[in-house]
């Protein structure tokens, strides 16, 4: 059904590989965010220092902004004339 859609993309603003980047970008943007998980202390008085992992505090938003400005990217990029 995919395939389908894309195939028949005559009057969008974006083209085939616009969407694909920005299929692309969203994954980049999850991973991030996945990245960000954990940490979690085993009760209310206890203490967790592994939330401020470099994973955490430094990867993880490096990756987020990345996948954002990866999007911009996608939207921007302007689709190729087929001949």
């Amino acid at each position: 059904m995919a395939k389908k859609y894309l195939e028949n993309m005559e009057g969008f603003a974006l083209g085939k590989e616009n969407l694909k980047l920005m299929v692309i970008g969203f994954v980049i943007i999850v991973v991030g965010f996945l990245l960000m998980t954990g940490g979690k202390s085993s009760g209310p008085s206890v203490f967790n220092a592994d939330i401020f992992s470099f994973r955490r505090i430094t990867l993880a938003p490096m990756v987020v902004l990345f996948g954002f400005l990866f999007e911009i990217y996608a939207i921007i990029k302007k689709p190729k004339a087929e001949k």
